[in-house]
């Protein structure tokens, strides 16, 4: 019987491994590239569903310039809002109610106060059309409404927000003052929003 060197037989299964990797490296090779492409696809469209309307365009005006930085609404969906025509928002009645002075806004699963907010300004030209308002002027009205609510609390499905006309009307004001700079800045974000779409 004879006995093999342990040293030869290492050399011999390493031969073997290094061997079978020189005949198959095409298909090693092509394994991991389809898998980078998979993964790059599917990191690719995670991102950009949260660009989607999951996140809101929230705008801080600073000189000349308006600069704007994204709200995430934790469990937003598409579909609790859809475009219409006319203003670009179609609310439910059990959604919203108007008052002498206000539009009552209650949130819906997934609504955050950008989309109650919407919602009012869409409810405020339902009555008051105002056909010089842009997407972009309606991008910085809902935001200018967003922060200057009372309510600054999370919002859930119980949740109520009042949208004074009077501060409605007020951020139509201060959206018609917008310079052509800022209204450009606000196209990058007016794009994001499907309800003006």
């Amino acid at each position: 019987m004879e006995h093999q060197d342990p040293m030869f037989e290492e050399d011999s299964s390493a031969n073997q491994a290094k061997a079978w990797i020189q005949e198959n490296l095409r298909i090693i090779v092509s394994v991991f590239i389809v898998a980078a492409i998979a993964l790059g696809i599917y990191s690719y469209s995670q991102r950009t569903a949260m660009l989607t309307d999951d996140e809101s365009a929230l705008l801080d005006t600073k000189g000349d310039e308006a600069v704007l930085d994204t709200e995430q609404e934790i469990g937003m969906t598409d579909t609790t809002i859809k475009s219409d025509v006319k203003t670009g928002v179609v609310v439910t009645p059990e959604q919203s109610r108007e008052t002498e002075t206000s539009f009552v806004e209650q949130a819906q699963a997934g609504d955050g106060t950008t989309h109650l907010a919407r919602r009012a300004l869409a409810h405020y030209l339902e009555k008051n059309t105002d056909s010089s308002l842009t997407t972009e002027h309606k991008i910085y009205i809902e935001d200018y409404l967003r922060k200057n609510i009372t309510y600054q609390e999370t919002v859930t499905t119980k949740t109520s927000v009042d949208f004074s006309k009077t501060l409605i009307r007020q951020a139509i004001e201060k959206s018609k003052a917008l310079n052509d700079n800022q209204l450009q800045n606000l196209k990058q974000y007016s794009a994001r929003v499907s309800a003006y779409r």
